[in-house]
């Protein structure tokens, strides 16, 4: 008869730090707004607004144009990094990150 192995659990998790993103633009935190606005926060604390309302509301919104229900609007969440709502709909934080940090707030087109 043969011993038997004790085997351990892997620990690989806690040997190999997790990854932090040090991406400036990077959004850390959201709050959902009245009249289709974000408040974003990046991973630098530069914060600022996001104004949606021009974008779901125009002829020209597309897959974006599902968002003008105020409910659907509010499932808004943090992924990676970015602003997503389901269906596979995200925002741009580059550009988000961009327009804020130069003007406070970001209309996307």
């Amino acid at each position: 008869m043969f011993p038997q192995a004790i085997s351990e659990e892997d620990r690989a998790a806690q040997v190999i730090p997790p990854v932090h993103s040090r991406m400036p633009w990077r959004v850390a935190a959201i709050a959902i707004l009245p009249a289709f606005r974000l408040s974003v926060e990046f991973q630098d604390a530069t914060k600022g607004i996001v104004d949606m309302a021009p974008l779901v509301h125009s002829r020209m919104a597309g897959v974006f144009a599902v968002l003008a229900d105020a409910e659907r609007f509010a499932e808004a969440r943090v992924e990676h990094g970015a602003v997503t709502w389901p269906g596979d709909i995200d925002l741009a934080p580059d550009a988000m990150y961009r327009a804020i940090k130069a003007t406070g707030i970001w209309v996307p087109e």
